[in-house]
């Protein structure tokens, strides 16, 4: 048995390698083994990645030699690359459970430009750092690193089902991550084939321009050489330029583009605020940006915000918006105008964007005609395979028990608020006695005398009040004392499901519903039970 395993040994001493010395659970260790052959597969692809980007760019190679995936001059390059491949997963693996006991623990630092260069190193050095952007805060990782990405994934206990989008602060380092942009020629294209990749570059770019930084996430056709464990293995990425001051100074301290979900335990409240950071990832290794820490009016040095650092660190407070682009493969050019249209835009998931300010970027850029612009937001399964983040039906969720009220139990009107009546029976009031509401524009305002805690997210229906407080709100609701269930208001909206509102709250309106959805995994009651 010994000379067996020697034997082994000495023909697979890659494989015997990347077992004993990953920084694995003894599960993941196991199935490195396993998976080897398949992880081996993609050595080559790794190495293009670090040729992502060309030398005038600021994720230039000479940057990433500064990492550790390309580092060290007393190294090989074709072993380093091996080395990050066969410690990476493939994107069809299960992520391992992170260890119980934690060597190291999280720690908070401030947005001073001398601290956002440490974080820069650290992030191309592989370890993960969390920061915040205008939507929430994200938990960052070298993006091109396949080893600092699956850290994400264990420190999120995340599905690798489930995609991480690529944060970037220039529309040109945006279109080098799309098929669409590169430059390899495909000898099987044809004439249509060339005229849609013209067309898909053309669109990403009016999309880049009109929204980028902001609020949007836009996925296409992923560029040959992105890792697949970013793309859950699907061929299309997620990118999009955060807006927020001290996201775009990381980014450039960092000099690659950074890798970033939301900075929490998979499934859980999204984090607006350092502390909702520290809660989650406390007991992992990741340096929290806190711009609260260390402000002063005179220093020169700190990153300034918009709003108060202390309180307001994420202004829009709910996810992008995400859109996918896809080109028809049986489009045609020429002829009547439903002939020329050669692929779609789909909001695949709400927030501040709204598919008609897609539209208006489109027809400003002349290419409206080409494109066919629709909603189809999905609640999926966690083994389903995602192209977008945020598509799975249970998300968002507070620890505690979560259901939408029906709307047949709700106020329909501002008329009803003080007259109304709810019948509730002995059951109902026990249970809404130890139950927290949250609210939407005084739906649920009549049981507010009932229940053990009461907050509405905006008593007037204000969408950008209600998006702003939607995670806060949620992750209050854990710290109420005594709280067995969580009660939010089903959101009916009218036809265009805007209510006549202008196109950035009207998407806001939906980004509430859609998170107050997905924290009550889609639940709808008509009792309090």
């Amino acid at each position: 048995f010994i000379c067996m395993i020697i034997s082994l040994a000495a023909s697979r001493q890659l494989i015997v390698s990347s077992y004993l010395f990953a920084p694995r659970s003894f599960t993941a260790r196991r199935a490195t083994l396993v998976k080897n052959s398949v992880r081996a597969q993609s050595c080559g692809h790794h190495r293009r990645s670090l040729s992502l980007f060309s030398s005038n760019n600021p994720f230039r190679r000479t940057a990433l030699l500064k990492g550790r995936v390309i580092s060290s001059s007393n190294r090989s390059m074709s072993s380093l690359s091996m080395s990050a491949v066969e410690r990476a997963p493939s994107a069809t693996t299960t992520s391992s459970s992170p260890s119980k006991n934690k060597a190291m623990v999280a720690k908070l630092v401030s947005a001073a430009l001398p601290s956002l260069d440490q974080c820069g190193e650290r992030l191309r050095s592989g370890d993960l750092v969390s920061f915040p952007t205008e939507t929430v805060y994200g938990l960052g990782c070298h993006a091109l690193d396949p080893v600092a990405v699956q850290k994400v994934f264990d420190a999120k206990e995340r599905p690798l089902s489930d995609p991480l989008i690529v944060h970037v602060t220039r529309s040109e380092d945006a279109l080098e991550l799309w098929a669409a942009s590169s430059s390899l020629a495909d000898e099987t294209e044809n004439s249509t084939m060339q005229q849609q990749r013209i067309i898909e570059k053309q669109a990403l770019s009016a999309l880049t321009q009109s929204f980028f930084p902001g609020p949007l996430t836009i996925v296409a056709r992923a560029h040959p050489s992105i890792p697949q464990i970013i793309m859950a293995n699907t061929g299309y990425v997620a990118c999009r330029s955060p807006s927020h001051p001290v996201a775009r100074a990381l980014i450039q301290a960092a000099k690659v583009p950074i890798a970033a979900p939301s900075a929490n335990k998979f499934g859980h409240v999204s984090p607006t605020m350092a502390q909702h950071v520290m809660d989650d990832l406390g007991m992992e290794d990741v340096w929290i940006v806190d711009p609260s820490l260390g402000v002063d009016a005179n220093d020169n040095g700190m990153v300034q915000e918009t709003g108060h650092a202390s309180t307001t660190v994420c202004q829009v407070g709910v996810e992008s918006t995400v859109a996918k682009i896809e080109m028809n493969s049986n489009a045609t050019t020429g002829g009547s105008s439903s002939s020329k249209v050669m692929g779609s835009i789909t909001i695949l998931r709400h927030g501040a964007i709204s598919s008609q300010s897609i539209r208006e970027a489109l027809e400003k850029a002349d290419l409206s005609q080409y494109f066919l612009v629709s909603d189809s937001v999905k609640f999926t399964s966690e083994k389903v395979n995602n192209v977008a983040p945020g598509q799975t039906v249970k998300h968002y969720s507070p620890n505690v028990p979560c259901f939408m009220i029906s709307s047949l139990r709700q106020i329909q009107s501002n008329d009803e608020v003080n007259t109304e009546q709810p019948q509730l029976d002995d059951e109902e009031l026990t249970i809404l006695s130890q139950s927290v509401i949250i609210d939407y524009g005084k739906r649920l305002s009549h049981y507010q005398k009932y229940a053990l805690a009461y907050r509405d997210l905006s008593s007037d229906g204000n969408p950008s009040m209600a998006a702003s407080n939607v995670f806060e709100t949620l992750r209050w609701s854990e710290t109420v004392e005594g709280a067995i269930r969580v009660f939010v208001p089903e959101l009916v909206f009218g036809n265009d499901e805007s209510g006549g509102v202008e196109a950035r709250d009207g998407a806001l309106v939906l980004a509430v519903k859609d998170k107050m959805t997905r924290a009550a995994s889609a639940v709808v009651v008509k009792v309090f039970q």
